[in-house]
């Protein structure tokens, strides 16, 4: 394989890359299946039955809070009324009102927005309906619970052992009974609950997950590009917020095991299961009629089946996306955070997995800075490639060796295809080439930068590591020095590559226009992932001169011989004219 077909694959891999970062489409769901769109409420749905509450109550609560209008903002997402569940991992804060979920801070995560930097994440938005209840007993009878009073057993909990907290309310002969049970070492909530007065036909309960997850992320846009519906059936399906369109329901047929909405880093997810898999029936999503081209937020409701004895039971994770964690869950729910595009993940996804798990792994034990991190993988890659590398560059070598005998092939038979391929297939084998043996070892690399393009734009591991200059090796270098010495580094490891070459006018140009492109390129990616690459461009200097000379000894080797062999035929020419 020579310089150009290298060359031409690295464009390739641009190309390919690139659409991740700029012109990412939205993925759509499946067709939506009757029951979960005839029980589905919309967003601005007022239709609740003018109940009075039931009074009679002797738990800790006695009395319940006014309820705050929906539009009311909440800074740090606890107000009067919300009972706080603080364990190390988080703090949670579950509304009196609608025994909502209305406050998820996470102290291990900080935010990077401008107004809130420094401090610990707080993923939920002030209008939270996470966990928002709207009972379904027929077609025509909806009630939603989103402004009943729940009276609680504690006003506040600390977490130190599995740690329940009671809610009960009840209107018109309906009574609901709640318990979330938690965890000090675990961001899943479990929810047991049972309504009482539903009848022997049963009914649906909609739990509601929307509607949207609060930024967290210095770059809002990026932020705004992985929120995303993401749900289990037999295989994971993902719809992008931002492809929704402004008052139109998608929905998402079951049976499902789970459902999430996802951000860069954090993800909410309701998880339920039964003798069949998924006891979801199903999931609607709907932008606001107000939003934009491209919404970031939708009332997005699951459907759970809800039997004549009422009870009913799910999991609730509210939490970061670590990797190994949400593989721990089981079910698929490590791939709520997806590595790879469709078609490629089958490849992609396991390469990622294990670089991200070796890069943690190095992080972890031999207690380095991510950067140094990055910097000792860069090399050891090159390391565990180098005999494939030499492998392929030698077979280049050969190539080249013959290039004029496949010339003169060319040229003799260039009426007669057929007979040019025959002839190229006997010049391999008398000279012992493989036309594909410098190529398959040089693509080895690109699945591991492919694999940490992913890791980088979805590990929450690399999130806010820094490095020298670079304050976070998953965000853009802010003064663009890195992606420079990246281009500068393909440029030096292409320029010895190019010693002993025969001149070539179009690869001395794409010596000087690739690394420009490529830097250009570059600029917005990862500054960990423009760190690995420039490492790796480095490292594989020594090997190109190496092979360089090689390459020279072997060009003058050749002309000896053929000055050597002159002189004999010469004289003989010679005299035959004379």
């Amino acid at each position: 394989m020579d310089r150009r077909t290298i060359w031409a694959i690295l464009l390739m891999m641009a190309i390919a890359v690139a659409p991740a970062i700029f012109l990412k489409k939205p993925r759509g769901s499946a067709e939506a299946g009757k029951r979960a769109s005839e029980t589905a409420v919309p967003a601005d749905s007022s239709a609740t039955p003018a109940l009075l509450p039931n009074r009679d109550s002797t738990k800790a609560v006695t009395s319940p809070p006014p309820r705050l209008p929906a539009e009311s903002p909440r800074a740090e997402g606890a107000t009067e009324g919300t009972v706080r569940v603080t364990s190390p991992l988080y703090t949670y804060g579950i509304s009196t009102r609608g025994a909502r979920l209305v406050e998820a801070t996470l102290p291990r995560y900080r935010s990077m927005t401008p107004a809130e930097r420094g401090r610990p994440a707080q993923i939920l938005p002030p209008d939270s309906k996470l966990l928002g209840l709207t009972l379904v007993l027929d077609q025509r009878d909806t009630v939603p619970l989103d402004d009943w009073p729940f009276t609680v057993s504690a006003e506040s909990l600390q977490v130190r052992g599995p740690t329940p907290l009671r809610l009960s309310a009840s209107r018109d002969g309906v009574k609901v009974d709640l318990t979330y049970t938690f965890h000090p070492d675990d961001y899943r909530i479990e929810v047991d609950g049972r309504v009482t007065g539903v009848g022997p036909n049963g009914g649906l309960f909609l739990v509601g997950m929307g509607p949207t997850l609060k930024n967290a992320e210095a770059d809002s846009n990026e932020n705004h590009r992985a929120l995303a519906l993401v749900t289990k059936h037999s295989e994971t399906e993902r719809t992008d917020l931002a492809g929704l369109k402004p008052g139109e329901p998608k929905t998402v047929s079951g049976p499902l095991e789970w459902a999430a909405i996802k951000s860069k880093y954090f993800v909410t997810g309701v998880l339920a299961f039964d003798s069949t898999g998924g006891a979801i029936s199903g999931v609607t999503a709907t932008a606001p009629s107000t939003a934009g081209k491209r919404p970031d937020r939708a009332d997005v409701r699951l459907s759970l089946p809800l039997p004549p004895s009422g009870a009913f039971r799910y999991t609730t994770y509210v939490g970061p996306m670590e990797y190994d964690r949400l593989r721990r869950i089981g079910h698929g729910f490590d791939d709520v955070n997806p590595y790879g595009w469709p078609g490629f993940r089958t490849i992609i996804r396991p390469v990622a997995a294990g670089v991200r798990w070796l890069l943690v792994w190095m992080h972890e034990h031999l207690h380095l800075a991510y950067g140094f991190v990055l910097v000792i993988f860069g090399i050891l890659v090159r390391i565990l490639l180098w005999p494939l590398n030499q492998k392929a560059m030698r077979a280049n070598m050969q190539m080249q060796a013959v290039q004029p005998l496949m010339k003169e092939i060319q040229e003799r038979h260039k009426n007669d295809p057929q007979k040019v391929q025959q002839e190229m297939f006997k010049l391999y084998k008398e000279h012992g080439v493989n036309p594909l043996g410098g190529c398959w070892p040089m693509l080895l690399p690109m699945p591991v930068l492919f694999a940490l393009f992913f890791v980088f734009q979805n590990s929450i591991e690399l999130r806010g590591a820094s490095f020298g200059w670079l304050p976070d090796l998953s965000r853009p270098d802010p003064l663009y020095i890195i992606p420079v010495i990246m281009g500068l580094s393909m440029f030096g490891l292409s320029k010895v590559g190019q010693v002993g070459m025969e001149p070539n006018p179009q690869m001395k140009m794409m010596l000087y226009v690739m690394p420009v492109m490529m830097t250009f390129l570059f600029l917005n990616f990862a500054s960990g992932l423009n760190l690995y690459y420039a490492v790796s461009n480095i490292a594989s200097i020594p090997q190109q001169w190496m092979l360089a000379r090689e390459r020279q000894k072997r060009t003058a080797k050749a002309i000896v011989e053929v000055k050597t062999r002159s002189p004999g035929n010469k004289p003989a020419k010679a005299k035959r004219k004379a």
